[in-house]
């Protein structure tokens, strides 16, 4: 009798470095910090320092969050750990609220035991003159603490590694280095604008990474996906200097399911070995062959079934006519103008229920323009069909106005109440002292709470005016004002129990058919994230607490300025006409304050109407290039189970 032969995994063999999956940021960051604790406490048996290589930005903070745990529930101590930072920016004083000293000591050095005297951080603030000898000084000290036992890194859109930009070679050492445009734009989220980012860094060089003994790369969210295939699966290339990693003998890339999204195993699995051909794989795998060979579905043959790689999905389905046949008829069923469903009709594959009608909607908007921004048209068109529509504004998404605007609106205020002859003496003082607060504020101050509400009021009544023009009733717009967003600074706190009270609250009162929420996890701030958590553990207490309505509430998530579904995993997609665009454009304009120069955008430089109709501009030429009615635009969704 013949001998089994053991089947052998192939779902990684397009990658060059490991790659540890992880379904979300918190998981994969309790894994690492997890490895960080192992590595301290083995070092501690043996009475050895620890040398760990540390990252700045928005991948790490999560894993920081965990160590501080670790170390005040479960006694990790960090007195024999010596601490040395990638980069700084350049120049840039220690105390500057975008300071990557600052940011180490907010989000681990004060929380833990960590000796002040075993912490390195490049210093950014130091003569130019002096930059090169403190950069052969810091590899000094890194080479007499005996080499970094394990470096963590985090990744950039364009492949940079610390602050090594494309170019950088692999002999580099610790320098001052210009930073590239695109990564000044990603990281504009931290600075009121992009000419506020700094031009220079000086940041450890590729050399200088190489030489830990051991390296863990984190990446987070859909828009490291493209660059994480680069660097594990792709040659090594100094354009992409996360490649350069391939040539280390102890790297792990440890990232979430949408930053592995790209990887052959999940972009292209039946690639890998044997493929369960669901009807979700099969479009998946159809779509994006369309879209590579530029046909629209219907036209596919056999031999481009073939040429693609798709031969087994012909042996286990059959002939191609059928195939994009079934592919096609996925697309066409996803596409609907009665986003509440249709009444008085029975349509098996529409994408929502036609009873009960007209539905109570909840649209949750994490800031006070991402209804009309993300899903305008959606909007209007559930009001316009007779629904009961709400907007629960999550946040006041006051840092996102600038102090020109503070002055601006108080001037309007106080004239105001001088042409209708109220007493102006509060109102005149609360101008001036804002104006004296803001004409001497510093880089590194925080906004005062009379600043903050101002702010938050200006856009409390742009979100407002929104409803107003869309045609909803000021009974049915709600402010939630969640407390994790009260910082005052970009960094915000964590969700608490009271913003998931708050939202239960408001969805026990309206027991609503439809829920709308943000499912936009490359918002930069992290905001989004946030807000869609409290949303989903406010729907699962809920439906464990067994409210009966609950049963029939579906959650519909969109994506905001910041991206859009893959076509594959649209499940509604709500066709716009040219007018529809122009409604939803100035159903955008009515926020005046995120007009021009908004703070904080993020790294894309157009303003967020033209984000938003480029992007659902882009969703219906994709539907028309698979062969689908071309519309002017589109707004998609994906349905959620909680």
């Amino acid at each position: 009798m013949a001998k089994k032969t053991a089947s052998i995994d192939l779902t990684d063999s397009f990658e060059k470095i490991p790659v540890k999956i992880y379904p979300d940021l918190y998981k994969g960051s309790r894994y690492v910090a997890q490895e960080i604790a192992a590595l301290i406490r083995d070092k501690q048996k043996k009475k050895q320092k620890c040398v760990l290589g540390l990252a700045t930005g928005s991948t790490p903070k999560t894993l920081y969050k965990e160590l501080v745990r670790m170390h005040k529930e479960e006694k990790l101590s960090f007195k024999n750990v010596i601490a040395f930072n990638l980069d700084e920016y350049y120049p840039i004083a220690n105390d500057a609220l975008q300071s990557y000293h600052r940011f180490m000591h907010i989000n681990l050095f004060d929380h833990i035991d960590i000796n002040p005297r075993n912490i390195h951080i490049p210093n950014g603030s130091i003569d130019k003159d002096d930059i090169k000898e403190h950069c052969r000084e810091y590899e000094k000290q890194i080479r007499d603490a005996g080499g970094i036992d394990l470096q963590i890194l985090g990744i950039g859109n364009n492949g940079h590694i610390g602050f090594n930009e494309p170019g950088s070679g692999i002999y580099s050492k610790m320098r001052l280095i210009n930073l590239d445009n695109s990564t000044r734009l990603a990281n504009s989220y931290e600075f009121a604008n992009i000419s506020e980012v700094p031009r220079l860094a000086i940041t450890m060089g590729i050399s200088t990474i190489l030489q830990s003994k051991k390296i863990i790369l984190m990446a987070w969210g859909s828009g490291k996906a493209p660059v994480i295939k680069q660097a594990a699966e792709e040659e090594v290339t100094e354009h992409v200097p996360a490649s350069l990693l391939q040539n280390h003998d102890d790297v792990t890339f440890v990232v979430d399911e949408t930053a592995a999204s790209e990887l052959t195993r999940f972009k292209s699995p039946w690639l890998t070995g044997e493929c369960d051909w669901t009807p979700r794989m099969i479009k998946k795998a159809v779509v994006n062959m369309a879209l590579k060979l530029k046909k629209p579905v219907l036209s596919l043959t056999n031999s481009d079934y073939n040429e693609y790689g798709l031969g087994d999905l012909l042996v286990e389905k059959g002939d191609a006519y059928e195939i994009n046949l079934q592919v096609y008829y996925l697309l066409r069923d996803t596409i609907t103008g009665w986003p509440a469903g249709k009444p008085d009709s029975i349509i098996p594959t529409h994408p929502e229920r036609s009873d009960p009608y007209p539905k109570r909607v909840i649209i949750f908007s994490p800031h006070p323009d991402d209804d009309i921004i993300s899903m305008g048209g959606t909007f209007q068109r559930l009001h316009d069909q007779g629904n009961d529509v709400h907007v629960g504004y999550q946040t006041s998404g006051n840092i996102a106005v600038t102090d020109e605007f503070v002055t601006r609106f108080l001037d309007f205020a106080v004239g105001f109440e001088e042409i209708a002859g109220i007493d102006t003496s509060k109102s005149g003082k609360i101008l001036a002292q804002s104006r004296k607060f803001l004409s001497n504020k510093k880089s590194n101050q925080v906004d005062t709470g009379t600043i903050r509400n101002i702010k938050g009021l200006i856009r409390r009544c742009e979100a407002a005016a929104t409803c107003r023009y869309v045609g909803i009733k000021d009974e049915n717009i709600h402010f939630l004002n969640l407390p994790f967003y009260e910082t005052g600074t970009i960094e915000k706190k964590p969700m608490s129990e009271k913003d998931v009270k708050i939202t239960i609250e408001l969805l026990r009162k309206l027991k609503p058919h439809q829920v709308y929420c943000a499912g936009d996890f490359a918002d930069p701030h992290g905001t989004h994230i946030v807000c869609f958590s409290v949303v989903v553990e406010a729907l699962k207490r809920i439906k464990a607490a067994g409210d009966p309505w609950i049963q029939d509430c579906w959650l519909w998530l969109y994506k905001g300025a910041w991206q859009e579904w893959n076509i594959e995993e649209i499940e509604m997609a709500i066709p716009m006409s040219p007018d529809q665009v122009m409604k939803k454009r100035f159903g955008i304009f009515i926020h005046q304050s995120q007009k021009d120069m908004v703070p904080f955008q993020g790294s894309d430089s157009r303003e967020f109407w033209q984000r938003a109709e480029e992007r659902n501009a882009n969703t219906a030429n994709l539907y028309a290039d698979l062969g689908l009615t071309h519309y002017a635009a589109m707004e998609a969704f994906v349905r959620w189970d909680y």
